[in-house]
């Protein structure tokens, strides 16, 4: 048994009794069935003889028993998720060098794995056998973890079974004092941190694990949310615990604000993954939702700040966990303790602490409160500076909208793009609504206009990554010409009434 296999090997010994520990619509399996699930994928997965397996499931039972076989087996897991395109999943394949591609036994193959050996893996499921590159990989590798990040490539960022519990440790240990007996696991398991949080947290405290299908939750590939299905999915699972994205948290406090029926089971909400405005936590407070905010990144292998039972501070994103410590540096977060192996592709991550790109601060007390990205902010020229951040949680707080860009790079203004929360919202209302936010902001920081986006940014035309943050980069270039119309209607008026020779002297041409 390698180091890997020897790390997960308390866990896994979790996994005895009767009761029930693993739910979904179906079915429920207790830990004394998981536990022989788990058993004879490890055997299967032994008998092939391939070390690296990449696996494309949408979340359940089967999901989960993969995983911990592999770990078990301290193997290498490739988690996809369902919504890459065949690109990137090629991408990700060839990178790790993966040997085998585990899918569900009914899916139908692509052309790109039609000539693929193919073979049973328990009743459910079956593995691809693949042809890979030789791609080495840092030593002690037991998760690659694939990230999209801002371009449409994945990045595969290595990590270790010791990182992987560490944090998983921390983060069950953050919940004791609330004791959920119940998680719901509502991101694809093939996130980091649904993974680390809502499967290996979740085992750590003798909680139970809800899997639910990513349809029964209400996702729609891997921007789309139906509300109503993740209201009944709630009510279905009752769970005490989840981790939501922002995006999540604003769907719930909006649906309860309009009058829907929350269930009174919930004790504890993780919210991480993207700023959240200090308004939509004031508002989940007022109806009573027990949110925690949550900082993190894969190189740390997830979590590495969390508000928490008796240590919480509204607007900061908590304390950091046992296993990290965080300094600020030039007003960038920097990150010490549980760290990556490396990315594929690699040279190994240099010494020292891992540079976040976050802006941000410490307070006194010790709760770290995250202001923007690095290469984000932008300087108005008028000499601002700006991060667009935290103008569009400002924005996304008002109902009227859905999405949201800022720009405003060497401009005497802000412009946002936008996609309005409702189609029967006309410019005029959009505009209103602009108002509004505006009234709370410094005036550098006020969005002058709006261009309105053809369609929702999503990660199907390149405007999202896989979790549903917008890449700017691709947004700015889809609209460049609708915003940089925004600009000249607006300063071509204010030139007829400068006399010629002021113009320059006045800077109405920056």
């Amino acid at each position: 048994m390698n180091a890997a296999a020897n790390a997960f090997a308390p866990l896994l010994g979790k996994l005895r009794g009767d009761a029930p520990r693993v739910l979904w619509r179906d079915g429920a399996l207790s830990d004394d069935a998981l536990a022989e699930n788990v058993r004879l994928l490890a055997d299967a997965i032994a008998a092939s003889g391939a070390r690296r397996f990449a696996s494309r499931l949408d979340n359940g039972p089967d999901w989960l028993a993969l995983d911990l076989a592999i770990r078990g087996l301290g193997a290498v897991h490739v988690p996809l998720p369902t919504f890459f395109s065949p690109a990137q999943v090629a991408h990700a394949l060839a990178g790790s060098g993966a040997e085998a591609l585990v899918v569900p036994a009914n899916a139908p193959l692509s052309d790109a794995f039609a000539m693929c050996a193919t073979h049973a893996l328990g009743d459910t499921l079956r593995w691809l056998q693949l042809d890979p590159s030789p791609a080495a990989l840092p030593a002690g590798t037991a998760c690659i973890t694939c990230t999209s990040g801002t371009t449409g490539t994945p990045k595969g960022v290595c990590l270790d079974a010791t990182a992987l519990l560490s944090v998983a440790q921390s983060l069950a240990d953050a919940a004791a004092p609330l004791s959920p007996k119940r998680h719901l696991c509502l991101m694809p398991l093939s996130t980091l941190l649904e993974n680390v949080a809502g499967v290996y947290a979740a085992l750590l405290s003798g909680a139970q694990i809800a899997v639910p299908p990513l349809a029964e939750v209400g996702y729609t590939g891997a921007s789309g949310l139906d509300v109503p299905t993740l209201l009944a999915c709630l009510h279905r699972y009752r769970p005490e615990s989840a981790i939501l994205l922002p995006q999540l948290l604003l769907a719930l406090v909006m649906a309860a604000e309009q009058g829907a029926t929350l269930p009174d089971s919930l004790k504890f909400l993780a919210v991480g993954g993207g700023r959240v405005g200090p308004a939509l936590l004031a508002r989940a407070d007022a109806i009573g939702l027990p949110v925690y905010e949550g900082y993190g990144l894969s190189e740390c292998a997830s979590v590495v700040c969390l508000n928490r039972p008796g240590a919480t501070r509204m607007g900061s994103v908590g304390r950091p966990l046992p296993h990290a410590k965080v300094s600020v540096i030039d007003g960038e977060l920097f990150v010490e303790g549980v760290r990556y192996l490396g990315y594929l592709g690699e040279d190994g991550p240099s010494t020292g602490p891992i540079a976040t790109g976050d802006l941000g601060h410490i307070d006194a007390d010790g709760f770290v409160h995250i202001t923007g990205r690095r290469k984000h902010v932008f300087i108005t020229s008028f000499g601002r500076n700006v991060s667009p951040e935290w103008v569009e949680s400002e924005l996304l707080q008002h109902p009227a909208f859905a999405q949201a860009i800022v720009h405003g790079e060497a401009r005497p203004f802000n412009v946002a793009i936008v996609w309005p929360r409702r189609a029967d919202l006309d410019d005029d209302a959009l505009r209103a609504a602009l108002r509004d936010v505006n009234r709370g902001l410094p005036d550098y920081a006020r969005v002058r206009d709006i261009v309105r986006a053809d369609a929702s940014f999503s990660f199907a035309d390149g405007l999202a990554t896989s979790n549903g943050r917008p890449r700017r980069d691709a947004i700015l270039a889809r609209y460049r010409d609708a915003v940089d119309a925004r600009y000249v209607d607006a300063i071509e008026p204010a030139l007829h009434d400068i006399p010629h020779d002021d113009r320059t002297l006045h800077g109405a041409t920056a």
